[in-house]
């Protein structure tokens, strides 16, 4: 993707985009906040201490997109790692909260030398187009699953969000997800009411923590941090992008995420880093259908962020007030364009089907091994299986999983 120059801005601005940014940040703020609570919970920590640590993780957030949506033009979105936030559920109630920030400091430490080696430039430049685009799929396949799943638990808003969306995407296509938000949010207002709490909008107060180390905290929290982090969130990231179109620097993109870790690192923050799912929200056809003009819906993503980190717990306990249902039905909805996206660029190349499907199944299996994810294990697997399938081949002749008796069935 080409920069555009700066007045290009107004021009690519697009209500569509701003929306799918709302999405995102709703998806954002409704899910995986909840297990940073839970570990902040765990952890005994105060609510001022919880305030902080929300403050640190959305300001970085914001500031990461915005600076990076805009400096190449492409729907880059920083969020926090909810893998690493599961970690210290139990993490943090092992070490002295000090001890916890100098972790999550040497976590970011070690993401800004990922950043400048180049190595992580030299590695996505290898991996296959299909193989990234099937990972996309498998992450995204269990939020597309979940949508309508809920034509069983709440089938009145699932029927009408999802009718929603396919006459929108029939009618007025770039308003299809405003339409079905918009629908969502009147249907639950009528049949069950909006309950989002009285919530003040007060200031948010980031607290300073200086950071302590013990070689417990670092061998047992910081490095599992950052290869957590490292595996289950910004490669996942890179490769919705990849699937996507859009291939920014990684090293330098990583290297922006660790500098971010670090300066909040002693506010609470335990790392930002590349988004994936939301990114896959914003990078999809729902935010723009010309490619070059969604980095807006980073931007706006990036705008929600720092307005709900600016008030710290208040616009966040709104979110997390929203019905479980809505959110999933919203989440999965706005999924569905990427996560078709995905499916068709894995299983476009007929040699590499079988690796594809592998990486596919792998990665939507929710599977965690030696404390890493299933999408980390489906890039592995996958990349392997394509490694072989792929290497000393008959001219003419492509080997295959399935047997030939079978295929000529």
């Amino acid at each position: 993707m080409s920069n555009s120059s700066e007045p290009s801005l107004l021009r690519d601005f697009s209500f569509p985009a701003v929306v799918a940014g709302l999405v995102a940040a709703l998806v954002s703020y409704a899910g995986p906040l909840v297990v940073v609570i839970q570990a902040a919970r765990a952890a005994q920590l105060s609510d001022e201490r919880l305030a902080s640590w929300i403050w640190a993780i959305s300001i970085g957030s914001g500031l990461v997109g915005i600076v990076l949506s805009l400096r190449y033009r492409m729907p880059i979105l920083a969020a926090w790692s909810t893998p690493g936030a599961a970690l210290l559920v139990t993490g943090l109630a092992e070490y002295r909260y000090a001890e916890a920030v100098g972790a999550y400091l040497v976590a970011g430490v070690l993401t800004v030398l990922a950043g400048l080696s180049g190595v992580l430039t030299r590695l996505m430049a290898r991996i296959p187009v299909t193989i990234a685009a099937a990972m996309l799929a498998g992450i995204l396949l269990r939020y597309g699953l979940g949508a309508f799943g809920a034509l069983d638990e709440a089938p009145l808003l699932a029927s009408v969000m999802i009718l929603t969306y396919v006459v929108a995407r029939r009618l007025l296509p770039r308003y299809a997800l405003a339409l079905t938000l918009a629908t969502g949010v009147l249907t639950t207002a009528v049949t069950t009411g909006l309950h989002l709490g009285g919530a003040r909008l007060d200031p948010a107060v980031p607290l300073w923590t200086t950071p302590q180390f013990s070689a417990a905290a670092l061998v047992g929290l910081a490095l599992p941090l950052f290869v957590v982090t490292m595996t289950s969130q910004n490669a996942p990231g890179f490769a919705v992008l990849n699937a996507a179109g859009y291939h920014p620097p990684a090293g330098r993109v990583v290297l922006a995420t660790g500098v971010a870790s670090v300066a909040l690192a002693p506010f609470g923050s335990p790392g930002i880093n590349v988004a994936a799912i939301t990114a896959a929200i914003c990078a999809g056809p729902d935010a723009h259908p010309d490619p070059r003009r969604r980095y807006i819906a980073g931007l706006s993503t990036g705008f929600w962020y720092l307005l709900v980190g600016s008030v710290g717990m208040a616009l966040a306990q709104v979110f997390l007030a929203l019905p479980s249902h809505l959110v999933a039905l919203m989440a999965g909805i706005a999924l569905l364009g990427p996560l078709l996206n995905g499916l068709a660029g894995a299983f476009a190349e007929p040699r590499d089907r079988e690796s594809a499907l592998i990486t596919f199944l792998v990665s939507g299996s929710g599977i965690t091994v030696l404390g890493l994810a299933a999408p980390f294990w489906g890039l592995v697997l996958g990349i392997l299986a394509h490694l072989i399938l792929t290497r000393r081949r008959v001219p003419g002749q492509a080997p295959h999983l399935i047997p030939d008796s079978w295929r000529r069935r």
